[in-house]
């Protein structure tokens, strides 16, 4: 678990972050498939004091499993700040690769050594896409799937950016992209916190490559995404262009 002091020197290079609420039906067997496709891999979960039991449940996971780190939240504070929280715990242990990753089975873990091989041949931001060939989504119906590609080709084109899935959020940062973040600064959570981070990243000079992904929708509990999310980026994504 989590606790307060010094930070402990990692046991490896590479950290996945995985934020859960309500998650309890998603989280057996969530670690054995991130450690099957990456044995040499820490995890750090950020709980937002899910009612249903999840942080609870990890906590026993994480005391048997030393790869296992589970942060606790004071509540629902959204998924922007959960990975802002997780980044600078990453960076105050020193990890050289740190991945964003859904705990609801969306993102398969089988992709996992792909984006990680990307980013130590020299990559500083790999996004696991489902808008480049060979990409893709499962269970989606076609409103869905016009609003994602829609709200991807309506971000980048007013940012004036060639990232194809600009509202991913399955990716692999290498530690100085992380750093060039400004993460004090972040304040958007959702899509628009996806769409902020790659935009700061691409300003920064970091080179982001997009590796292809089949995307499955989540078979239990519910999605956390609502209107107000996508508003929001709709509306922000023009104050993030003009530099507010």
């Amino acid at each position: 678990m989590v606790r307060p002091g010094m930070a402990p020197r990692p046991r490896t290079n590479a950290l996945i972050i995985v934020p859960t609420y309500n998650e309890r039906e998603n989280v057996p067997g969530i670690c054995e498939r991130l450690f099957g496709a990456l044995p040499d891999v820490d995890i750090l979960f950020v709980d937002d004091n899910s009612p249903d039991g999840t942080g609870q449940m990890l906590d026993e996971i994480a005391a048997n499993e030393p790869r296992v780190n589970v942060m606790h939240r004071a509540g629902k504070l959204g998924l922007g700040t959960a990975y802002v929280e997780g980044f600078r715990w990453a960076l105050e242990r020193t990890y050289e690769y740190v991945f964003e990753m859904d705990a609801d089975g969306s993102h398969d873990p089988k992709y996992l050594p792909i984006m990680l091989e990307l980013a130590e041949d020299g990559a500083d931001v790999v996004i696991g896409s489902r808008n480049v060939p060979g990409g893709g989504t499962v269970n989606w119906g076609v409103g869905r799937k016009l609003i994602s590609r829609g709200g991807s080709f309506y971000a980048r084109s007013i940012l004036g950016i060639d990232v194809r899935d600009v509202t991913a959020g399955y990716i692999c940062w290498r530690r100085r992209a992380l750093l060039a973040l400004d993460l004090g600064s972040l304040g958007s959570n959702g899509y628009m916190f996806q769409i902020e981070t790659k935009y700061r990243a691409i300003q920064q000079g970091m080179k982001l490559v997009e590796t292809p992904i089949i995307f499955e929708d989540r078979r239990v509990g519910q999605s956390k995404m609502s209107r107000a999310i996508v508003a929001e980026a709709l509306t922000k994504v023009w104050a993030l262009r003009f530099g507010r």
